[in-house]
């Protein structure tokens, strides 16, 4: 068959666990690949929002994808009571036939807990094999299932002898729609019912009552098209070496803990996929002609009108690179506040700062949005981490967004950007990992917020920056043991000793005996922790690593005429750490810093050309500092 023919995919998908699973199997088809794919999606909203994006920045040649709304099929199959624990979503592969494309002829329909080991195009080469009314391809059940002796008065719905497994469907659509197909099992989930009460195994039971009336309807795929490792499967008979197989399908809620001589096996190769790096997957296909898309096409647009030889080629190269995102990689829950003042906590982090998510969580109460910078391998790391932690997994009001690692710098701007258009309240309060909030400041901010009218005015409410050189502190209780401390010097105003710049505008003097909030004004080099509403500007993404990255948005804040006000009891510690990979660039690298010293006044030039007139006190406080 030619090899340039598309094959199409159809996946049902729900639900942030689904959406992690989903992507491991598409790496496993991707990496194996050499067609055009074409993906079709029965998705939640959930997974819907987390998979378009993620296909959209992950960049993929010939591969295009589809979305169908999952939850507009619900009323399709929610008259059917299952007991499987895919709950309704499980039915959903019943209604391919009405929800696929009417052109569609022919599809490969998978579980998301199926692994490839072998081109997948193999399988669809399979369809050519189909005889006479056979329209479903599908592998025998491998467990005794359906033969109804695992247990006392088991009573499995109707099938043929062992039953088939519904993880791998080949459907030839046009003849199904052809055969009314959406009648026949209608008709027969409705007389199973009156007798059964419910499915055990979702769609897989409707599917082998209707085979059991209809025989004709199924092409046996050979075993090894789905290797099925749940706990009761006789899957060893189904392989005799490595090279038979094709399809692994971990058909247990147990998932990786199954009953297998051959588990270690399967397993590494899982996770081989699980933790391949992504980007790899983005090579164009060999003697395909790309279509190449409107987004990559601009994307080399842009690269082509850089100067390699420019000595800060790589740095110009960060602002265009397009980073595979993840969003919601953990589960999310948010409750929206009914007074409208509720805030976000937002900040990025790689691996190193891991640590410290809890510290961050007992301290912070309220909802948090993080944009994490990791590879492949260690986003699982994290997954086992988080899964591991009481503190974590009793919170679910924290979005954990994952920004896959490329390139050479770290993306600090675009790590923000991501945080911050990813919060579901009207406030974010723009912090750093390495700051721990007094206790009480979420009630505290949302106080404020109401208080100061933020809704109606551009106000950034600062919130003054201390740090301890102490690695073990005992937090501060209130404002009043905040200041003996730093009367001890066991507190710093921040960066009190190498950037008082920074900070200074804060006016600690003042904050001292302050009891009501009160205006500063901006200065050069001025980086205030700040509380904005959610429409303010973006973090410019031409800042990278270290240096310059938050003075720049504060400059912006400034440039928008925000009036920048301090909170009088308000206040937040950073916490001591080894000094991270790009600071120590920072300070070895001269070509560093004269790329950054480049990058800063090319940034003031363009706020010059934005702002007009009002950002000429720019230029003059740079030329004085």
């Amino acid at each position: 068959f030619p090899s340039l023919w598309t094959i199409h995919v159809a996946i049902v998908c729900a639900g942030y666990n689904a959406s992690r699973d989903v992507v491991t199997l598409v790496k496993s088809v991707l990496f194996h690949r050499r067609n055009p794919l074409h993906f079709h999606l029965i998705a939640d909203a959930i997974a819907k929002q987390i998979l378009a994006t993620l296909f959209q920045t992950w960049m993929v040649p010939a591969v295009r994808i589809n979305f169908y709304d999952a939850d507009e099929l619900k009323s399709e199959v929610s008259w059917i009571p299952n007991k499987h624990y895919s709950g309704i979503y499980g039915l959903m592969k019943l209604v391919l036939t009405k929800t696929l494309p009417a052109n569609l002829e022919r599809v490969i329909v998978l579980d998301t807990d199926i692994t490839f080991a072998t081109d997948i195009a193999e399988l669809w080469a399979v369809f050519h094999k189909f005889r006479g009314q056979q329209v479903l391809g599908l592998v025998e059940n491998q467990s005794d299932w359906y033969l109804g002796n695992l247990w006392k008065n088991h009573r499995p719905w109707p099938a043929l002898g062992r039953g088939y497994n519904t993880g791998v469907i080949l459907l030839l659509l046009d003849k199904l729609r052809k055969m009314k197909w959406e009648q026949m099992w209608r008709l027969t989930a409705e007389r199973e019912l009156m007798s059964m009460l419910s499915t055990s195994l979702a769609d897989q039971d409707i599917f082998n009552a209707v085979i059991k009336q209809n025989p004709f309807l199924v092409y046996q795929l050979p075993c090894f098209w789905n290797v099925q490792l749940s706990d009761h499967t006789r899957s060893e008979q189904c392989y005799r070496d490595v090279s038979d197989l094709k399809v692994i399908h971990w058909n247990s809620p147990k998932k990786l803990r199954v009953k297998n001589k051959h588990v270690e096996f399967f397993r590494n190769l899982y996770l081989t996929f699980l933790e391949y790096d992504g980007n790899l997957l983005r090579r164009e296909l060999f003697g395909c002609p790309s279509e190449a898309d409107v987004n990559s096409e601009n994307l080399q647009k842009q690269l082509s009108e850089l100067d390699e030889d420019d000595l800060c080629y790589e740095f110009r190269r960060e602002r265009f690179t397009v980073h595979r995102t993840h969003l919601y990689f953990l589960h999310y829950e948010y409750e929206f506040a009914t007074d409208n003042t509720d805030v976000t906590l937002v900040a990025q982090l790689s691996m190193d700062r891991l640590q410290m998510l809890e510290a961050i969580c007992k301290h912070w109460e309220g909802p948090i949005s993080l944009a994490l910078y990791l590879s492949d391998a260690e986003a699982q790391q994290f997954l086992r981490y988080a899964q591991g932690s009481e503190v974590l997994m009793s919170r679910h009001n924290v979005g954990y967004h994952i920004v896959y690692k490329e390139g050479q710098f770290y993306p600090v701007n675009l790590l923000r950007n991501v945080a911050m258009k990813h919060i579901s309240t009207p406030y974010m309060f723009l912090s750093d990992i390495d700051f721990l909030p007094m206790y009480g400041l979420y009630e505290y901010l949302r106080k404020s917020v109401g208080q100061l009218d933020l809704a109606n005015t551009r106000k950034a409410l600062i919130v003054p920056a201390f740090e301890t050189l102490r690695y073990r502190l005992s937090f501060p209780k209130s404002k009043a043991e905040l200041l003996s401390m730093l009367d001890m010097g066991t507190l710093f105003t921040f960066r009190y000793h190498v950037w008082t710049k920074g900070h200074a505008p804060t006016n600690f003097a003042k904050w001292r005996t302050a009891t009501t909030p009160y205006r500063v004004e901006w200065e050069a080099d001025f980086e205030p922790y700040v509380v904005v509403r959610q429409d303010c500007p973006e973090y410019d993404r031409r800042f990278v690593g270290f240096g310059w990255n938050k003075v720049a948005h504060i400059m912006e804040l400034d440039a928008q005429e925000y009036e920048f006000t301090v909170l009088p009891n308000a206040y937040m510690i950073h916490m001591p750490h080894a000094p991270s990979f790009d600071i120590t660039k920072f300070r070895s690298n001269k070509q560093y810093r004269i790329c950054l010293k480049t990058l800063k006044e090319e940034f003031q030039q363009d706020m010059s050309r934005r702002y007009g007139f009002a950002a000429l006190k720019y230029l003059t406080a740079e030329n004085n500092s």
